[in-house]
């Protein structure tokens, strides 16, 4: 394949063991129990053996044997940078770094190996290498880092390969993922396409793991094509843009997923009906409504019926959260913040006496500024850039934001959040269309007087009204809320329309 060259490994790096037997005794003295340590010595040891020249049959026994070694120390590691908020503190990114590039050059140095074995032994470091691509990629999804190109390419490689070899669909058994069954390289390859193809970034940590555990069940479903289906029932994918190009003549460049969109429906109905995610196979971290979300934004993205983001350009200042999402629409702070010191309480007092006022702000001739806090952020694309060198807060996605445009407030949520190779900061804006009213929710209780008042935005068109709420507030569904500042007073939340990080939006009706 001239078309693809791949990375060279290091040449600087010594090998630790000769064969499979000293192989498993350098394991044995590894920090079995330290996994970020674990993980950087096999990350070397497999560019040691991808440089080193070895028999390919060797090289390949080394290979599985670190990867085994590999398997336990990821899951281990997986935690310390899953979808926290960006940027990562250093050691989580670290460990990011540490467990892509392992997975990344295990890729690679199965790749390099598969031209010296006979067709018919092409299968097992085709099958390996696809496997270990999937797994630098899912871990840029879970790190939330922008999948780079060069995953994408090594992806198709592998693709064009095992096409030419017709191994695609050759079964091979994987002792160290058991819960795989027997795969294939296609069922790999289309894993990691689905995974692309429904711009995971858009998912929280929670829905994820069950869009990825749900594409992994059915991965196998799908067809590699080089022409599309003339089918008119057929669901065709053009993967070139994932390529970012034409891609070479001859390699398969359409992905048949209709009788994965079959699955889905089947999946809502089954939910609709009354059956929980965990008979379906979907886990439990999800509740069934909140499942039947995803898979209905799952469908929607393979129909490439995507949520559109702003269109604007130029800078943007966006304030975060509901509390200041209230003050830039309503123009004054929910829950002001009381921090006089002794000065400037002696002060206030002297205004009461002289004018009747303790504010300077609040005197008859003063302006009135309310300084919401901010990030710029400049649009590019229609998406959201905050520079790597820009100040600003970790933040995590989808949240709540609002801004103003042209002197006008709008409420909004942040979505799809990335970090780029640049370490800029990446997300798209969605603005929502309906009339928005800031208030907040009545105290009923006598001793919840002093406590903060909770903000609550009504969201109304013609013939439908939601309410959005922080998603710590002690909310049920079919349970009045009683508001204050909207012109509607009293709500009944029947259905979870969307759920963030921060925030959750729901469908009402009126009480």
């Amino acid at each position: 394949m001239h078309w693809l060259n791949l990375p060279e490994p290091r040449k600087n790096i010594a090998l630790a063991f000769q064969d499979v037997a000293s192989a498993r005794i350098w394991l044995a003295n590894q920090p079995q129990a330290q996994a970020l340590h674990m993980l950087a010595a096999l990350r070397t040891q497999i560019e040691a053996i991808d440089s080193a020249g070895l028999a390919p049959s060797l090289a390949v026994e080394l290979l599985n044997l670190l990867r085994r070694a590999a398997v336990p120390a990821q899951a281990a590691i997986e935690p310390r940078y899953f979808r926290k908020a960006l940027p990562l503190p250093e050691e989580d990114e670290r460990s990011f770094e540490v467990a892509q590039q392992l997975w990344t050059r295990l890729g690679i140095a199965y790749m390099r190996l598969t031209p010296h074995f006979p067709p018919a032994e092409k299968g097992l470091p085709l099958n390996r290498a696809a496997c270990a691509l999937r797994m630098a990629q899912y871990c840029h999804f879970q790190a939330a880092r922008q999948s780079p190109a060069l995953l994408d390419h090594l992806l198709f490689g592998v693709l064009a390969q095992a096409a030419s070899n017709k191994l695609l669909r050759e079964p091979l058994a994987d002792p160290d993922f058991p819960h795989l069954g027997d795969s294939n390289i296609a069922g790999h390859l289309a894993w990691a396409f689905l995974l692309r193809l429904i711009d995971p970034y858009r998912l929280t940590a929670t829905q994820l793991i069950v869009a990825n555990r749900a594409i992994s069940r059915w991965r196998e479903l799908t067809s590699f094509l080089v022409a599309p289906d003339s089918d008119p029932k057929a669901r065709n994918v053009d993967l070139a843009p994932l390529y970012g190009g034409p891609l070479p003549e001859g390699v398969p460049c359409w992905l048949e997923v209709r009788s994965v969109i079959r699955k889905i429906r089947q999946r809502i109905e089954s939910l609709t009906a009354g059956q929980s995610p965990e008979s379906l196979k979907l886990g439990r971290e999800l509740s069934a409504s909140a499942c039947s979300r995803l898979l209905k934004e799952v469908e929607a993205s393979l129909r490439s019926q995507q949520r559109e983001s702003s269109t604007e350009i130029g800078e943007i200042e966006i304030a975060f959260g509901g509390e200041h999402a209230y003050a830039v629409i309503k123009g004054e702070f929910l829950n002001p913040v009381g921090n006089l010191d002794a000065s400037s309480a002696s002060l206030a007092h002297q205004r009461m006496a002289l004018f009747g006022f303790d504010r300077l702000s609040q005197m008859p001739t003063a302006v009135k500024k309310l300084n919401v806090p901010g990030e710029i952020w400049t649009m590019v694309d229609g998406m959201a850039v905050r520079a790597a060198d820009q100040e600003g807060a970790r933040r995590l996605a989808p949240c709540l934001i609002a801004s103003s445009a042209k002197g006008m407030p709008r409420l909004g949520v942040l979505f799809g959040l990335q970090m780029t190779a640049a370490n800029a900061l990446v997300a798209g804006l969605h603005w929502y269309d309906e009339q928005v009213e800031a208030g907040y929710l009545k105290r009923l209780a006598p001793h919840d007087q002093r406590a903060p008042k909770v903000p609550a935005f009504v969201l109304r068109t013609d013939d439908a009204i939601s309410l959005i709420l922080p998603a710590s507030a002690a909310t049920r569904l079919e349970f009045g809320l009683a508001l204050e500042g909207t012109s509607l007073e009293h709500l009944v939340p029947t259905e979870v329309l969307e759920r963030g990080v921060d925030f959750v939006r729901y469908a009402c009706r009126r009480a």
